[in-house]
This record gives structure tokens, sequence and C-alpha cells, in this order.
């Protein structure tokens, strides 16, 4: 009987525990590096996972590399062999805080939070900071973020002979929904 009693107390105790995150895993990140009159360089990954910590206000978002998808498969295959190199980095990852963040205070109209971070992409690691527009929704918690980052402060180069064709500044767009 005190067997059962342990058990049941232990798998209460860890789905409390578990409770306590929110988790997305089919987030969409969309990324454009595009240059104006020349072909569009725009890849997007539907398949990325954001978790929050709702009494802290942490956040952590992960993308495998090769989730991007483009319009154009010779652009896929030169994002992921020549300036990602998905098979050295497989993955982005995102870990940063919401500052007052707070679950009570959410309404169906979404409210700016900044939040701060760390990106870590192609072997390198950047502060970032973006503000996140966080709102309650039917399904869940809607996260939706626009921000920038410079290709060359994770050292992805960009060959001289695109140069003028792919901008160094990559617009990210996120959007998800947190249960």
């Amino acid at each position: 009987m005190k067997k059962i009693i342990l058990i049941s107390v232990l798998l209460l105790a860890n789905l409390t525990f578990a409770q306590e995150k929110m988790i997305c895993k089919t987030a969409t990140v969309v990324f454009e590096a595009s240059v104006p009159s020349f072909e569009e360089v725009k890849a997007a990954n539907n398949t990325v996972t954001l978790v929050l910590n709702p009494k802290t206000g942490e956040i952590a978002s992960l993308a495998l590399m090769k989730g991007f998808r483009f319009k154009v498969a010779l652009m896929e295959e030169h994002f992921n062999e020549n300036y990602i190199e998905s098979d050295r980095y497989p993955k982005a990852i995102f870990r940063g805080n919401i500052e007052n963040f707070d679950l009570q205070n959410l309404t169906s109209i979404p409210k700016d939070y900044r939040v701060s971070g760390k990106l870590e992409l192609h072997g390198k690691t950047q502060a970032i900071q973006a503000v996140l527009k966080i709102s309650q929704s039917n399904s869940g918690i809607k996260i939706v973020s626009n921000f920038s980052v410079k290709a060359s402060d994770f050292a992805i180069d960009i060959p001289a002979i695109v140069k003028n064709k792919v901008s160094n500044a990559v617009h990210i767009q996120l959007n998800g929904i947190l249960k």
C-alpha cells in the first residue's frame, strides 16, 4: 500500500512539474535576406520548438537548420551546404527571458514584451533583444516577433559572387502558439 501511495505522489508531482512549462512544436520561423531587384532569398521552418516557463518568463527556441524550405531547391542546397553548414551546425538555439511577463495579464489583444537572450547559430553566440507580441487565444498563448540579425555576426560568409544578391541583414519572423 505504501508503494502505491508513493508512486501516486511521485506521478502527481511529476505531472505538476511538467505543467509548469508551456510548449509549441509547430512554431514557424521565416527568414529573409533578399535584396531588391534580385531573386527572393526567403525560407520557412514550420517545425520549430518553443518552450515558455510562465512563472519565470524564461523562453527557449530550437530550430533545425535542415527544416528550412525555400521556393528554389538549389537555394536550399546552397543554404545547407555553403552558408549555414547544416551537417556541422544542425540547429539554432535561443535562450532568453521575457521582461515583466505575467501570464495573468494576457488578453486577446497582443501586448509588447521585451525579450533578451542569446542566439546560438553557426557555432557563434550573440546577444539578442527583440519585442514579442504576446496574447491569449482560444488555443493557447500566441507569440509573434519580428527582428533582424546580421549573417556576419554568426560568421556566415556571403561569397563575393553573390554579395549583391544576398543581404547581410537577415529579417526573422516568429509565430507560435504555446499550450
